[in-house]
């Protein structure tokens, strides 16, 4: 199978680099999935599921809460905001961040900022989902 060069960046370290055969991304308009030869694209993800199927056809699970991808002649970077893999996932802390989200969504005060405390309430969510699902 042609492989496709993809580096995966967060703002503390490169997260991947290496061949792949196919990435599946959390597109802000749904999900989509690049193939070896993809058209030219850049786009934006959201929080979700980043899953690669490596050179020798390996899956690769990620946490993701967003970023941008550009797709450019095989080669695909990824700036994300953060991306985990399951097992680097500390569940309790998944937790608490998810309690202290919903908390400040229920408090409902004018100095809680609404889109914010939804926007850690869906990470949360989608770290402990993705710990569970996938270790």
């Amino acid at each position: 199978m042609k492989e496709i060069k993809l580096e995966i960046v967060t703002p503390s370290k490169t997260a991947f680099s290496g061949a792949i055969n196919s990435i599946s991304i959390p597109g802000t308009s749904g999900a989509f999935q690049v193939l070896y030869n993809h058209a030219p694209i850049l786009s934006s993800f959201e929080i979700g599921v980043i899953k690669i199927s490596d050179s020798n056809n390996n899956e690769l699970i990620f946490a993701t809460s967003g970023g941008t991808i550009e797709v450019l002649e095989n080669k695909i970077l990824i700036l994300a905001e953060s991306l985990e893999r399951p097992k680097e996932i500390d569940i309790n802390r998944a937790e608490k961040a998810k309690d202290r989200a919903k908390e400040r969504l229920a408090s409902k005060g004018k100095e809680i900022d609404q889109s914010r405390a939804e926007a850690a309430l869906q990470r949360a969510i989608n770290r402990i989902k993705v710990s569970k699902n996938y270790s």
